[in-house]
């Protein structure tokens, strides 16, 4: 009954952070844009005399190193509209003309701390929760992104989304001036609109400065959506007129298994997508038979955890609106993940591939400016090989706005077989469907300082069991000194969220952690402080897992970081483990129901980044379950711009256990190479040598974009035997293919 009245307590607390959020103040600029009076050629010269005309976004203020004064380096941005397009006007000032700009390489969608380029910001329907962004760098590299779950976290930011819009940049003595055009079919809002909330903001490689035209306290992402200003239209803004855009591809290649043995397969196919905007702010979007072979490859790790490894969804079309479908619960209990359609792993090679998806539809986006929805239908196609029905896969999802920037939201999860069965994942029997319903309250406060939720998801199948259930919350409180957590869970011995991703079940958690930052008034440290985590894990025999965490994190004026943690761990297997995953039925694993207490220690240092040679550094070791472990991971990373970047990852784990369990050294080389001869030619290459699951794979990928959104690749993989131990059959390949790929981007 206790525990009943403080869950309670919790879920009323973050409802009445909500609440409350609503009277406190932030300063919030406006800007005023006018229609042009005039023609735009988008070249990057502001020589129009519409750029004089209007109103000009200036005197940015800083974010880092410091928040508390104007930027060093200045920038005026400049807003006009016609009846198709936004145009965004830019003169960014040079502090140091002597030397180069930052980048990485002339591709699209660029990223990263010290990287030149300036960004706009549209939240077209007020809700501080969602938006577009929009940048480009000195050298004309454009890039586009979402921004969701209010921009709160790095992960709130992502640019996997694709768009056609324009935009030129022109690099003159003293300063750097852009142009961009980007039409309103390319972005949603609500019809007569007359204010959206808004917010630019640069990076400076040269002073290692990040400054934002409204002001965002440094302890937040300037992509942070709490703090955006206003801009303010002259007259109502009409509806969009037609919106469709067809997108179909051709694909061709070859392909061969050598470890089935087969002939070299000849692969063609062709398919395409569809958006249709439905409304201003409501879109359909359309597959039929699509085709992921140009998604780069999954980074390998070496993995020496006892559950699975996470990797972020790269599929364009999954992308758009992902937030409404894939933020529901938390990092250990994912009721959707996206990467579960049309992905199935071939346990042969070791890899992830794909299970064509035959067709399939996704209708999201906003009723109104406080209700957005979404509903997705996919129909994965039957794949003998690895014993897989054709499936059908249904998603729902609604998420309501409450208070300033609070939501509920609502999911539904179907997958079914309509005629034969498929293997439930967690019983390992033939079922039907698995389903699964949930509901989450997110808190989100005025200025950002609080943020949390409250869960309860729920599966179903033809079994009838118990405790199919998952629930939890978490609560954030962030200042620029004080920074607290808690977070806690329960998910239950039988939730079987099979299109989702859940690290185990039965279990419960309790998480908090706390931490403080310094901010010295000079000197070459920004901030720097203690954090001290706290894990505790049990099932229904009692504890499972425990970490006490001692970390002190810094960050230095350049942008470099290091941290340091001390561990105290404590686990209680659950099942027999074996730490270095070797092959081989003589391997003696850790017992299942055997207890550990053991002690560790980790490492990290990231150099400036805004260097042409960084190097990322990261260092653990100590007892490792009844033994030792010693690691050390590097990536270097050379700039040869404006033309590319070389990267070079070395990841070598050593663990020692006492026999009869087995030692292991392994390790994981990875070098890529990522030229860009142009704004619109790519190659890309990269090889990952894995000692642990004993494989060389090699991943070369050429593309041109001939025109807007439009590409040819050309994608090459290769899969190699390698082992450590038995060198004899080194460099036996495994499987081999060559793809090529066109998309073209037509509008109707």
């Amino acid at each position: 009954m206790n525990r009943l009245k403080d869950k309670y307590c919790f879920i009323l607390v973050l409802v009445s952070l909500g609440y409350s959020s609503k009277s406190q103040d932030i300063e919030r600029r406006t800007l005023h844009i006018n229609e042009a009076s005039g023609p735009i050629k988008i070249d990057g010269v502001l020589d129009e005399d519409v750029w004089s005309q209007v109103e000009a976004a200036r005197d940015f203020q800083q974010n880092f190193p410091y928040d508390s004064a104007l930027s060093e380096t200045q920038c005026e941005v400049y807003l006009t509209y016609d009846k198709q397009n936004i145009y965004v006007g830019t003169k960014c000032y040079d502090p140091d003309p002597t030397r180069d700009y930052t980048l990485l390489s002339l591709r699209r969608d660029y990223r990263g701390n010290g990287i030149d380029g300036i960004s706009v910001i549209f939240d077209t329907f007020l809700d501080q929760t969602n938006a577009f962004t929009f940048g480009i760098n000195p050298f004309g590299v454009r890039r586009e992104g979402l921004v969701f779950n209010g921009g709160s976290g790095r992960d709130s930011f992502s640019l996997d989304w694709d768009n056609k819009w324009f935009g030129e940049s022109k690099r003159e003595d003293g300063f750097w001036t852009s142009e961009m055009a980007i039409p309103f079919k390319t972005i949603r809002f609500k019809e007569g609109s007359t204010r959206w909330n808004f917010n630019t903001f640069r990076i400076d490689g040269k002073t290692n400065e990040r400054a934002a035209w409204n002001r965002v306290p440094r302890n937040f992402n300037p992509f942070t959506l709490s703090f955006l200003g206003e801009l303010i239209w002259d007259k109502p803004l009409p509806k969009p007129g037609a919106n469709i855009s067809v997108i179909p591809y051709m694909t061709g290649g070859l392909n061969k298994d050598f470890d089935e043995g087969t002939k070299t397969g000849i692969d063609r196919d062709i398919g395409g997508d569809v958006k249709v905007a439905l409304s201003p702010s409501l879109n359909l979007d359309m597959t039929f038979n699509p085709d992921f072979s140009q998604v780069e490859v999954d980074r390998q790790v070496t993995n020496i955890d006892r559950f699975e490894i996470f990797f972020p969804e790269r599929r364009q079309f999954f992308l758009e609106n992902a937030d409404l479908f894939a933020a529901f619960g938390n990092r250990d209990a994912r009721p959707f993940f996206s990467r579960r359609i049309g992905v199935s792993l071939d346990t042969a090679q070791g890899l992830n591939v794909q299970n064509r998806i035959i067709g399939g539809m996704r209708l999201s986006g906003k009723l109104n400016n406080r209700l957005r929805m979404g509903l997705m239908n996919m129909q994965a196609a039957q794949d003998d090989g690895i014993s897989l029905p054709s499936i059908n896969y249904t998603v729902a999802a609604f998420q309501q706005q409450v208070f300033s920037r609070s939501n509920i939201s609502v999911l539904l999860v179907n997958k079914q077989s309509f005629k034969e069965t498929f293997t439930d994942k967690l019983l390992d029997q033939q079922v039907k469907y698995n389903r699964m319903v949930g509901v989450d309250y997110n808190l989100a406060s005025h200025d950002n300082k609080w943020t949390g939720k409250v869960f309860y998801h729920r599966s179903f199948q033809e079994q009838s069991l118990n405790k199919q259930y998952s629930h939890g919350a978490n609560l954030k409180y962030d200042s620029p000194t004080w920074q607290f957590e808690w977070e806690h869970s329960t998910i239950g011995d039988n939730y079987n969220a099979e299109v989702g991703f859940v690290r185990r079940t039965g279990v419960s958690s309790v998480k908090p952690q706390l931490s403080y930052r310094f901010y010295p008034k000079k000197g070459i440290i920004n901030n720097h402080g203690p954090q001290i985590q706290f894990e505790y894990l049990w099932d229904g025999d009692g504890r499972t897992d425990q970490l006490i965490r001692y970390l002190y994190r810094g960050r230095l004026q350049n942008n470099s970081s290091f941290f340091f943690n001390i561990d105290q761990r404590f686990t209680r297997l659950l099942r027999d483990f074996d730490p270095t995953r070797s092959s081989g039925d003589d391997i003696v694993k850790l017992a299942e129901g055997s207890e550990y207490n053991y002690l560790d220690y980790f490492f990290a240092f990231r150099s400036d980044p805004s260097r042409k040679l960084s190097i990322r550094l990261t260092h653990e070791g100590g007892e490792f379950f009844n033994g030792h472990r010693w690691n050390i991971q590097t990536t270097t990373t050379y700039r040869f711009q404006p033309y590319g970047n070389l990267s070079v990852q070395y990841n070598y784990t050593r663990i020692n256990l006492p026999d009869p369990y087995p030692s292991r050294g392994i390790h994981l080389i990875g070098p890529r190479v990522d030229l860009t001869l142009s704004r619109k030619v790519f190659f890309t290459n990269f090889v990952q040598f894995n000692t642990q699951n004993e494989t060389v794979n090699l991943n070369a990928r050429f593309q041109w974009r001939f025109k807007p959104v439009s590409d040819i690749f050309l994608v090459y993989t290769d899969n190699y035997f390698f082992s450590l131990e038995n060198p004899n059959d080194n460099w036996m390949p495994k499987a081999r293919a060559i793809v090529f790929k066109m998309t073209y981007w037509l509008n109707m």
